[in-house]
């Protein structure tokens, strides 16, 4: 049989050992096109740039819409 805890984890126990388990914040840079802020080596969901070329084409918002 595989090893078992002897007593029971109290709740501050717990507490104490999952106090680590917490979400990282994303680190963003800002774009050197149109200086949005996108995900380091990503395309720029903004302009479509990718170091410093059109890889995306993006739409006008009003050409879009009608």
């Amino acid at each position: 049989m595989p090893p078992l805890p002897k007593r029971k984890s109290s709740r501050a126990k717990r507490g104490h050992s999952s106090s680590h388990y917490k979400m990282k914040l994303k680190s963003l840079v800002p774009c050197p096109q149109c200086r949005s802020p996108k995900l380091p080596h990503h395309v720029c969901p903004h302009c479509g740039y990718y170091r410093g070329r059109a890889v995306i084409p993006v739409e006008d918002k009003e050409k879009a819409s009608s």
